[in-house]
C-alpha cells in the first residue's frame, strides 16, 4: 500500500518559514517522480514545485520561484519543501504526490497524501 504522508505544515508569520516534508512508503521512490500541490479554500488546486528522480531538474510555479526550494532525499524516501519569505497568499493545504514518468504541472499524479495545513498572518 502506497502512502504519502505530509508534515511540517503550521501557522507563521509573514516573512517567516517553513519546511514540508512529505514521507513515502509502499513504492519504489527512485523511480518517481515528486511534486508539491497547494489548494487554498474556494480555489482550485495548484502546482507549486515538482523534481525529477534524480532530484537533477526542478520547476516552480512563477508565484513561489525564489522562495521556495523542492529537494529530496531517496535514500530517505523523502521529498521536502523549503518555503521562505512566506506571504499571506501562501495559506493553503499543501499536498505532496508522486508520478512515473517526467514531472508535470498538471494534477495528474498516481498518488497523493492527505495534506498539511500551512497559515500565513500578515
Amino acid at each position: 500500500q502506497v502512502q504519502l504522508v505530509e508534515s511540517g505544515g503550521g501557522l507563521v508569520q509573514a516573512g517567516g518559514s517553513l519546511r514540508l516534508s512529505c514521507a513515502a512508503s509502499g513504492l519504489t521512490f527512485s523511480g518517481y517522480a515528486m511534486a508539491w500541490f497547494r489548494q487554498a479554500p474556494g480555489k482550485e488546486r495548484e502546482f507549486v514545485a515538482a523534481i525529477i528522480r534524480t532530484g537533477l531538474i526542478t520547476d516552480y510555479a512563477d508565484s513561489v520561484k525564489g522562495r521556495f526550494t523542492i529537494s529530496r532525499d531517496n535514500a530517505k524516501r523523502t521529498v521536502y519543501l523549503q518555503m521562505n519569505s512566506l506571504k499571506p497568499e501562501d495559506t493553503a493545504v499543501y499536498y505532496c504526490a508522486a508520478k512515473i514518468g517526467p514531472t508535470s504541472r498538471v494534477d495528474r499524479y498516481d498518488y497523493w497524501g492527505q495534506g498539511t495545513q500551512v497559515t500565513v498572518s500578515a
